[in-house]
C-alpha cells in the first residue's frame, strides 16, 4: 500500500482534537489531514482517496452521520470510524448498522481508537 492509500482523514470542528489526533497518527507511523467540517473534507483531493475516515458526530451544517449517509449514497465503502462527547445508543446503532468500525465516547482510550485505525486499514 502506498503512503496515499493510507492517509487518515480526520474530520472533527474542534481545531483542538484535530490537532490532538493527527498528532497520535502520525506518532504511530500513519499520515493523516484534518478537515473542519465534511463539506470542507466533501470539497478536498482527498475525498474518494482517504483509507480511513475518523468522524465527529455533531457538527455544523452536515453531521458526521449525515457525511455517513451520503457516502452509502456514493456507494463508498471507506471505513469510518465515529468519535462524539454526545452520543446517544440510538445514534451508535444507526451508524453501526450503516457499517461504522467503531463508535467511540468522548474522551477515549488513544490506544483502541489506533487499533480499530489499524484494523480499518487492512480492511
Amino acid at each position: 500500500m502506498d503512503q496515499e492509500s493510507k492517509l487518515i482523514a480526520i474530520i472533527d470542528d474542534d481545531e483542538a482534537m484535530q490537532d490532538s489526533l493527527r498528532d497520535l497518527m502520525e506518532a504511530a507511523g500513519l499520515a493523516a489531514r484534518c478537515f473542519g467540517s465534511a463539506e470542507e473534507f466533501l470539497q478536498s483531493d482527498l475525498y474518494g482517496k482517504a483509507a480511513c475516515l475518523i468522524v465527529d458526530i455533531r457538527m455544523p451544517k452536515m453531521s458526521g452521520l449525515e457525511l455517513q449517509a451520503r457516502l452509502k449514497e456514493e456507494e463508498s465503502n471507506v471505513p469510518i470510524i465515529f468519535i462524539t462527547a454526545h452520543g446517544d445508543a440510538r445514534m451508535r446503532i444507526q451508524a453501526m448498522r450503516r457499517g461504522a468500525v467503531e463508535f467511540l465516547a468522548k474522551p477515549f482510550d488513544h490506544r483502541l481508537l489506533l487499533r480499530r485505525v489499524r484494523a480499518a486499514l487492512e480492511m
